[in-house]
């Protein structure tokens, strides 16, 4: 049953009988009045085609000595049937002599083959009767006799032709008969059989011993070699034509065709091929001709076999006429087409109207059709098609001028002969009164449409009226539109902004009108008018039948026609006749090889037309060529009625169509808007390419060699071409508008036939939309090369020899004129410029060639073009920075006086900017390089400023090659731009064949860069500025720093005489005191000494200083000590303090001492290396140190003490800063200036050297000397680019610091010659003091060179900074970055890690090979002569006498020296200071440290994650309604039950309580708070069935679950094995294969009764809440969870963004085997913030550093106690502490690194696809349990802190003390517990719920001994057993053994 209003029945589809056809008509407004109408249809058989040997052959050629095999039951072909049956007929076979006798007969009655009698008129065929005396053998004897016929060899003679007929009878229905002949030529050869048949096997309808032929359809014929065919050599086709010959037997004469050759590629096609094409202009040019024989020639090594196929003219239908009634009318008037009288032999099949207009309109070839006056098929358009000679046509308006239209009637019979009819033409109008009463009502919307008469056509559903109805409207609306586009073209709107232009149209907006906005907006109402309307239509289109060749000529050309503005379709419109235009095509595809060539172009041509349509309408306004129309955008910004919140729904993702940050409504709209017309268009692009695949295969099987089928119309160009492949090589393929391809002679195919190939060239007017817009001025070229199976062949080019192909743009494009550059009025002397340069970006995200048009206004004058990327070209006789140049010379001029440049796309990648230079040449130059052709190529180079004498024009644009991916990307490898690309084409050149566009754009005006600063502006470079910017601020404050610390360090100078000097002693002694640098190394204690020598002893000595504070920790202090005699060779000194500081002050740490006799300048070296405390150590704190000896000296642990700090302090330039040695005259403020000199001038280095060493990277891949390791390479460029920076940097900066560390001081006094002065006054000079041997000083530089030193500093940076600007502005802020990136890290990596390993390692390496014990560097202040250090006036201070003698009198006060007693007594103290100290510190610590640890683990924890889970509990599990509560779950239906009513509905947001739709709430739950990460899963795990034990009830049982009877395997739905019957989604397939946990993300899972797997069957909750409803119905009824099923888990993860807090939710349904079902809920709230406050960061930071300490004092306390460490009780503690946080700190990495992991999957996918937390719940339960541990362990520390109380005490040694009797104690009960744990578990496990398992009966008997217990529980499980086993263990355990403790204790 169908509703059309057409009844189409495809052939076999009823059987053979009679039926009834019956149509009923109802009134849609009253359906109580009907009508119906009946008729009565037999279906017959259809004739069978009888074919004596393969594809029908009329003429076959056989050898003498071969059988001749004929097989009617094989070869025959019957129509009503795939297979011919050969037992459903009887065979008769009959022979005769083909020309010179007839059939043998007798008295009429023909003679069969095997039939022994003799007509003596008409011999028999067989000469030879061998055998059974028939030379015959019949096949197929039992199930179909004789349906084959074997002549065996020698039963025919030679040179002779034998005809053979077949009769065929039907055995059931003898008037059911058919007849078969060929003609067999005898041969002496031995030939190969060569079958000869038609393409298109409907064109070959037999008429006995002949095929019917229409003269109107070319024919296509094709052969096939049977046998052996090898040493084939050539194949050869003879065209005869035939003539009845009287004089014979019923012969046909054959003569050759003797215009063969003449029309060899123009009417005949393959005539050396095995397929052979004769066109239909072959028989219309030769109407006298009726006999056509067309024969094959196979000419083999040994023998030649011929064949053929003889063909009869069918007679077209005749003897009628057409007329048309009335002659005038609207396009709503019925005209009625009356062909009366026509006859045809065959019966006609249908009349077909055609229609011909004055204006190109798209019209296509039919069957008998009113076709306009023309034989061009591309200009007719079909009407309509009817089978009856009277039908009635709407026709569409006529000629604009004259409103006439000319029709052609095509009559054709039911074999496919047609006659052509001309008819009266009609004058016809459009009823504009109808037709904009249409328009109205549909851009209103009006209810009443349906009254319209139009509309009430449409709505027949019967496809002529619609057809015609469309095709009329749509003439109109395209004219509306064209006028609309004139008129908004005439206000100045650009025309490549409105509109496509048309293939071969002309520019239609030539000149520049300024834009009338007005004009606009009205274009835009009349565009969405038309729009609309064609939104209407198409409706009524898209559903019609699909019958016959001419219904797809029909519905093609109409959607050809309304298609045609392709600015005005919708997406709507799109999408449906996209889809329409594939069923045509398909549907075109299915008859092709049943309807004639012509038919199948025709039909074709309109699809192609439409194809082409559809894909510019949907690319125009991605493009920006056409304007949004309205419709689409409301509809996609609409709410649909039936709004589903579905988190995979596009339209509430507003991710997708933000703009960044940009979320505003009008953003979100216009972005959605283009989201769908993206998904469209990649939609329709992969429609249109089945579409054109398929009728490239409907097309391809009817052309043949040489043969074209070409559509060339105003909106496509399709061109399909069948060629040999020799052919070709160096073929030039041209299509529309210039456009073409050039195949080169040189390239690869990738195919194994040698058959011929077919080329389709395809030409649109827009290139489709892919990534890169820059295509949206170009058209789309394509070239395939398609096997003979309808597949594309791969193409693959030389690069040597690529493919030439030229892409041409649109006409309407707009290009603006030149740029007038005046540079005459430019003084270039002020820059002292040599060229005039221009600035342009060539910032792009595909590859573009950049081409410069200049046009010099003095057409005599010769120019120098110089460019260089990303940085100003330089070039003049010292530097040459391009990256190319050329020059212009004025015989070079092309006609246009334009000179031309261009760079290709192969060098502007990677480069943003480009910038070129332009130098006019003076006569002179012009002279020498311009009219001397040899010095064309040898560059100018001048010194002097650019001068021009004449201004120039300036033009420059871009253009780019790039072809569309799979992904319809544009894409650009493996093209070039070539040198033919102009303003109006792209010449590109490819290696491979595909579809084709090129990039345009012209560039704005160049910015004239006269300087560098022309594009210096601090938005474009920021980096550069602020790095500049902020480097220097860190120097001032670095340098102010260094200043403060230089002026410490003066204080801390200088030689200080002992105050208790005598002023008599002369002699005198310099003493160096160096104090460690260990902690708490100095000391506030009064030392004292003797020095004892060989002659004599000081006596006790004080050192000390008024004015400065000595022996602080790593000083140098050096004291001047008079003696009254030489002390002779000094042996020790006693050395010793009072310890009379405070707590730590007191102890001292003392390195060396060294004594310098000041007259021999001898040197005395005393090595300590010891503590002088009373709590360090052996505890002594006076020693007596011996003067050491040389192999001592040499020792490595005193040189390395003596040396690394100061290598580090003083040889690291940027420690040293902070670190300096105070007796260094090399400032911290010069160090500071030289870092910063040698910081900027590396950065300078660096950033100059940048690109080189870039370009070595690049180049060294293929450099012959790269060394490569790895994926690394190392270049000579390389090396030689890095010694040379280092070199750069090196120089400069040693030259600096060596410069101030030479640089004298101001005054010549050095400390020691100033304290001597100081000792002796009345010494005025230096020469006073007695004669000092001096060594020969290095070179140094007067004071004031300082000054030298700062201003060649500041230059170097100054300069440095300017030139890292430049470099930076040319580098572009984005390349920058990159440098800034490495300069930073390699300079930390240098000042942090490679300069202090080098420095050390080179101490180390000096100390163990080239050590020298006398080397004091670091005292060269205090004891070298020649270093004169400038005291400053606050060391003049320090020392001045203040009128007193610096010697003090003879009178010593107390030495304070302690004995034994107090110093036992001090230790004694100090230890118990130390102890009280260390426990303060310790109390600080752990206090402090547990507050870190409870505010790291508290601000982990979220405050609303219990709200969050009680809420979720409340809202999931629904335990207040009885009938949904998820934990009284007991069987599988209550459990469906609540998955169907209570949890799916759950899961997804519905309408408000007030019935709103709840816009933009995808993907949240029903309570609107949360949302949902991609979706909820439920996940099943079943078992394997085994068989029972015990079989006698039951055979199959099912266990309890584990991992080893899961089960696996894949079924289909309903557990099935088998393929089932029916069709099931997606997700319900899915939930019944096996999926893997890895697969899943899953882990395994402990719940109350069983361990589970993380794999399963998953079922997943996607899509709509109806679908997915749906879905749980379909699972229910197919059992998804059944008596296998052990456990369901649903799984989600939900993310509530008001609280920012994740959480896991787990609902986990356990099916027990004993029946029942225990349903468990798990709510994991997870917060991934890392840090939410600077505090918990901070604390993070100190905690680390926390248990790094407690580290360090347990590994101490370890190797200290060794074993004994694990006996205490607070070690374990500690060690617990120690282990839980380092634990804490590895998970806490590994759930950082989860969180990264699931945050960058959120990021990647928007939360829109599943994310399983089960393993970050995990982890987060580890980090809680391991943080709450070290809560715990930190708190339970703290009773160790109060291990000094005596109450704590006592309560410790009370524990100890009862240690045994508890532990009897406990030992006693934990029998009798265990005895009664057995006893209640045994008696009542199956009665109370509370002894169910062990666990639970312990719980049960603890709180029996707390008397916590409801014994009714226990009475009610056994009345005798209850209360007596629980007045037993109440008496036996509460009173009996509690009570014995007592006692006994």
């Amino acid at each position: 049953m169908t509703t059309y209003s057409e009844l189409y029945i495809p052939s076999r589809t009823l059987a053979y009988g009679v039926y009834q056809l019956t149509l009923a008509v109802t009134m849609i407004d009253s359906p109580n009045l009907k009508s119906s109408s009946s008729v009565y249809v037999r279906i017959t058989a259809t004739g069978i085609t009888a074919n004596l040997v393969q594809l029908g052959t009329s003429m076959i050629t056989r050898g003498d000595q071969q059988d001749l095999l004929l097989d009617p039951g094989t070869f025959s072909v019957d129509p009503d049937e795939n297979i011919f049956d050969a037992t459903k007929w009887k065979y008769k076979y009959y022979c005769r002599i083909y020309g010179l006798y007839n059939f043998p007969n007798i008295q009429g009655i023909l003679l069969s083959i095997d039939d022994s009698t003799i007509d003596p008129y008409n011999p028999s065929c067989l000469s030879n009767r061998s055998g059974n005396g028939t030379g015959l053998i019949f096949g197929n004897l039992t199930s179909s006799p004789n349906s084959s016929l074997t002549v065996l060899s020698g039963s025919l003679q030679e040179n002779q032709i034998y005809q053979f007929m077949v009769y065929m009878e039907n055995r059931k229905n003898s008037s059911i008969q058919a007849t078969g002949y060929v003609l067999v030529t005898i041969e002496v050869t031995h030939p190969q059989l060569i079958a000869v048949g038609c393409v298109i096997s409907t064109m070959c309808v037999p008429n006995l011993e002949f095929q019917l032929l229409n003269p109107t359809t070319q024919v296509a014929l094709f052969t096939i070699c049977i046998g052996t065919c090898t040493n084939l050599e050539s194949i050869k086709w003879n065209i005869y034509q035939g003539s009845d010959n009287s004089t014979s037997s019923n012969s046909t004469q054959w003569t050759l065709f003797n215009q063969t050759s003449s029309y060899e590629n123009i009417w005949f096609f393959g005539t050396n091929t095995s397929n052979f094409t004769a066109t239909d202009q072959l028989f219309l040019n030769n109407l006298q001709i009726s006999l056509w024989r067309f024969e094959v020639v196979y000419t083999f090594l040994s023998a030649i076999s011929t064949s053929a196929l003889n063909f009869i003219i069918n007679q077209p239908p005749a003897n009628g006429s057409c007329s048309i009634n009335p002659l005038d009318g609207t396009i709503t008037t019925l005209f009625t087409i009356t062909c009366p009288d026509w006859y045809d032999v065959d019966g006609i099949q249908d009349y077909s109207l055609y229609s011909m207009l004055s204006f190109h309109y798209e019209l296509t070839f039919a069957y008998l059709v009113i076709l306009a006056w023309t034989t061009d098929i591309s200009q007719r358009t079909i009407i309509a098609f009817s089978p009856e000679d009277n039908f009635q046509v709407r026709l569409p308006a006529g000629d604009n001028e004259t409103s006439l239209l000319n029709l052609v009637v095509y009559v054709r019979d039911l074999v496919g002969s047609v006659t052509q009819v001309n008819i009266s033409s009609v004058n016809i109008i459009a009823d504009l009164i109808i037709i904009n009463d249409l328009i109205d009502k549909i851009t209103n919307s009006s209810s009443i449409i349906t009254n319209n008469p139009i509309v009430r056509l449409l709505s027949s559903e019967n496809q002529n009226v619609v057809g015609q109805m469309i095709i009329s409207l749509s003439q109109e609306l395209n004219q509306m539109s064209s006028e609309n586009l004139d008129k908004a073209i005439s206000n100045g709107i650009p025309a490549a902004t409105i509109s496509i232009s048309s293939l071969g149209s002309q520019n239609l907006q030539q000149v520049s009108i300024p834009l009338n906005e007005s004009a606009l907006i009205n274009y835009n109402i009349q565009l969405n008018s038309l729009a609309n309307v064609r939104d209407y239509l198409v409706t009524f289109i898209t559903n019609l039948l699909i019958t016959t060749s001419n219904s797809i000529i029909l519905q093609s050309s109409s959607l050809a026609q309304l298609t045609q503005s392709t600015n005005q379709l919708t997406r709507n419109t799109l999408m449906l006749v996209s889809n329409r235009c594939y069923e045509l095509s398909a549907a075109l595809y299915a008859m092709f090889e049943k309807i004639s060539y012509e038919d199948a172009q025709s039909a074709s041509n309109q699809l192609f037309q439409c194809a082409s349509n559809i894909l510019n309408a949907v690319n125009g306004p991605l493009q920006g060529r056409t304007e949004v129309l309205d419709l689409d955008n409301s509809r996609a910004n609409v709410i649909s009625t039936d709004y589903d919140t579905d988190l995979e729904s596009a339209w509430s993702n507003l991710n997708l169509f933000s703009d960044g940050n940009d979320f505003s409504t009008e953003t979100i709209e216009k972005n959605r808007n283009i989201y769908y017309q993206k998904q469209l268009a990649n939609q329709i692009n992969s429609q249109v390419t089945k579409i054109i695949s398929l009728l490239t295969s409907s097309l391809n099987i009817h052309l043949n060699i040489g043969q074209s089928s070409l559509m060339n119309t105003s909106q496509s160009f399709v061109s399909l071409e069948t060629i040999s492949i020799a052919s070709l090589k160096d073929r030039l393929v041209k299509q529309v508008e210039n456009a073409q391809f050039n195949i080169p002679s040189d390239f690869i195919l990738n195919t194994t036939s040698n058959s011929s190939i077919s080329l389709r060239s395809r030409v649109d007017s827009l290139a489709s939309y892919g990534n890169f817009q820059n295509t949206n001025l170009s058209r789309s070229i394509s070239l395939s090369i398609i096997d003979q199976n309808g597949n594309e062949i791969s193409f693959k080019a030389n690069e040597n020899n690529s493919i030439k192909l030229i892409i041409p743009r649109d006409p309407n494009r707009l290009i603006p004129s030149m740029y007038l550059q005046n540079v005459t009025s430019i003084n270039s002397t002020i820059n002292n410029l040599l060229f005039n340069y221009h600035y342009i970006n060539i910032t792009s995200s595909l590859p573009i060639s950049v081409h410069f048009e200049i046009h010099s206004l003095n057409r005599s004058l010769a120019y120098l073009f110089i460019y260089k990327f990303d940085q100003t070209p330089q070039l003049n006789s010292t530097i040459n920075l391009i990256d190319g140049w050329t020059m212009f010379c004025p015989f070079n001029l092309t006609n246009d006086d334009i000179y031309r440049y261009f760079i290709d796309n192969q060098q502007t990648p990677t480069h943003q900017s480009l910038i070129f230079g332009i130098r006019e040449l003076n006569s002179t130059e012009t002279n020498n390089y311009c009219l001397n052709n040899s010095s064309i190529n040898t560059l100018p180079i001048a010194n002097e400023p650019y001068g021009f004498t004449s201004n120039y024009e300036l033009l420059i644009y871009t253009s780019g090659c790039y072809y569309l991916d799979d992904n319809n990307n544009w894409k650009s490898d493996g093209l070039i731009v070539g040198s033919l690309t102009n303003l109006y084409e792209t010449e590109c050149l490819s290696t491979h064949l595909t579809t084709f566009a090129g990039g345009f754009i012209v560039l704005p005006a160049p910015i004239n860069w006269s300087y560098v600063f022309a594009n210096a502006d601090f938005s474009k470079n920021k980096t550069v500025y602020l790095t500049m910017i902020f480097t220097s601020i860190i120097y001032i404050i670095l340098m102010i720093y260094a200043r403060f610390k230089d002026k410490k360090d003066f204080e801390k100078l200088g030689v200080t005489p002992l105050p208790d000097n005598n002023k008599s002693d002369h002699y005198y002694y310099q003493i160096l005191v160096f104090t460690g640098q260990r902690t708490n190394a100095g000391t506030d204690s009064k030392v004292y000494f003797v020095l004892s020598g060989d002659n004599d002893q000081t006596q006790i000595r004080l050192f000390s200083d008024p004015h400065r504070k000595i022996f602080q920790r790593g000083g140098i202090n050096s004291f001047i000590i008079a003696v009254p005699k030489s002390l002779g060779l000094l042996n020790y000194i006693r050395i010793w303090h009072d310890n009379t500081g405070e707590g730590s002050s007191a102890s001292w740490f003392l390195k060396y001492i060294i004594v310098r006799d000041l007259q021999t300048l001898d040197k005395f070296y005393f090595i300590s290396q010891q503590w002088f405390a009373v709590e360090k150590d052996d505890g002594r704190i006076e020693r007596t140190l011996p003067i050491a000896s040389e192999a001592e000296m040499q020792e490595f642990s005193y040189v390395l003490s003596k040396k690394a700090y100061h290598s580090v302090s003083d040889g690291h330039l940027w420690f040293s800063i902070f670190s300096r040695p105070p007796s260094n005259r090399f400032t911290r403020v010069q160090r500071c200036t030289c870092c910063f000199v040698l910081f900027f001038t590396s950065m300078l280095i660096n950033i100059m050297y940048y690109d080189l060493s870039n370009e070595a990277n690049a180049s060294s891949e293929t450099h012959n000397g790269a060394l490569s390791i790895g994926p690394f390479y190392i270049a000579p460029q390389q090396i030689g680019i890095g010694i040379m920076v280092e070199l750069f940097t090196f120089i400069p900066s040693l030259l600096i610091v060596q410069f101030f560390r030479r640089i004298r001081p101001r005054r010549q006094i050095a400390p020691i010659r100033e304290a001597l002065y100081k000792m002796k006054p009345s010494r005025k000079t230096s020469e006073d003091i007695p004669a000092i041997k001096k060594k020969k000083s290095s070179i140094t530089f007067p004071w004031w060179c300082f000054f030298i030193a700062y201003s060649l500093s500041i230059i170097i940076i100054a300069v440095s900074i300017f030139f890292i600007i430049v470099r930076g502005i040319e580098f572009g802020d984005v390349k920058t970055q990159q440098w800034l990136t490495s300069v930073l890290t390699g300079f930390f990596s240098s000042v942090i890690f490679t300069q202090p390993i080098k420095i050390i390692c080179l101490a180390i390496f000096f100390i163990c090979f080239c050590r020298n014990s006398k080397d004091d560097k670091e005292t060269s202040e205090y004891i070298n002569e020649d270093d004169e250090f400038n005291i400053s006036n606050d060391e003049e201070y320090l020392h001045s006498l203040e009128y007193r003698s610096i010697f003090s009198s003879q009178s010593r006060k107390s030495i304070n020296r302690l004995n034994e007693n107090e110093i036992a007594y001090a230790r004694d103290q100090r230890l118990k200071e130390i102890q009280m100290w260390a426990i303060i510190r310790e109390f600080l610590i752990c206090f402090i440290f547990a507050i870190l640890v409870f505010i790291i683990t508290y601000s982990s924890r979220e405050q609303h994650s219990f709200s969050q889970v009680n809420h979720f509990r409340a809202y999931f599990l629904n335990e207040r309604q009885t009938s949904a509560d998820y934990t009284q779950i007991n069987t599988i239906d209550e459990y469906w039950y609540w998955l169907e009513n209570s949890f799916v509905s759950n899961i997804r947001a519905q309408q408000w309580y007030n019935g709103d739709i709840p816009q933009y709430l995808n993907g949240f739950l029903n309570d609107k708070s949360s949302r949902l990460i991609g979706w909820a899963t439920m996940r099943q795990l079943r078992i394997k069935s085994e068989l029972c034990s015990d079989q006698r009830v039951i055979s199959i049982c099912e266990d309890s679950y584990s991992f080893s009877n899961e089960e696996t395997q894949l079924f289909q739905p309903g557990w099935s094995t088998n393929a089932t019957i029916g069709e099931f989604s997606s997700s319900i397939l899915k939930a019944f294969n096996y999926t893997t946990s890895d697969e899943l993300d899953t882990y395994t899972y402990v719940g109350e009764f069983g361990t589970y797997s993380g794999g399963g069957y998953v079922y997943e909750f996607r899509g709509r809440l109806s679908d997915m409803k749906t879905n749980l119905s379909t699972l229910h009824q197919l059992d998804w969870i059944d008596e296998k099923t052990r456990a369901v888990f649903i799984q989600l993860a939900l993310y509530n963004p008001s609280v920012q807090l994740l959480t896991a939710v787990t609902l986990l349904a356990e099916f027990l085997p004993t029946g029942g079902i225990y349903t468990t809920a798990h709510f994991e709230p997870i917060n991934f913030y890392t840090f939410t406050s600077i505090l918990q960061l901070v604390c993070t930071i100190i905690y680390i550093f926390f248990i790094i300490y407690f580290m360090i004092i347990e590994i101490q306390l370890l190797f200290e106690l060794r074993l004994k460490y694990f006996h205490q009780f607070w070690s374990l503690i500690q060690l617990g502490i120690i282990g839980c946080s380092l634990g804490s700190i590895g998970v806490y990495f590994w759930r950082f690194q989860e969180a990264n992991r699931i945050s960058e999957l959120f990021e990647q996918t928007n939360g829109y696809v599943y994310i399983n937390l089960q393993l970050a719940v995990y982890v987060n339960d580890i980090l809680t349990f391991l943080l709450g541990y070290c809560c715990f362990f930190s708190t339970i520390k703290f009773i160790e802190l109060f291990r000094f109380n005596r109450r704590i005490s006592l309560f410790a040694e009370t524990l100890k003390s009862c240690a045994k009797e508890l532990i009897s104690f406990l030992i006693m009960f934990a029998i009798v517990f265990m005895a009664f744990l057995n006893l209640f578990y045994l008696l009542f496990v199956s009665k109370l719920s509370l002894c169910s398992s062990l666990l639970n009966t312990a719980q049960m008997l603890f709180k029996m001994t707390l008397i916590k217990c409801d014994s009714s529980e226990i009475t009610e499980a056994d009345v005798f057993l209850g209360p007596f086993c629980f007045t037993l263990f109440i008496f036996l355990v509460n009173f009996f053994l509690f009570q014995y403790v007592c006692f006994n204790n």
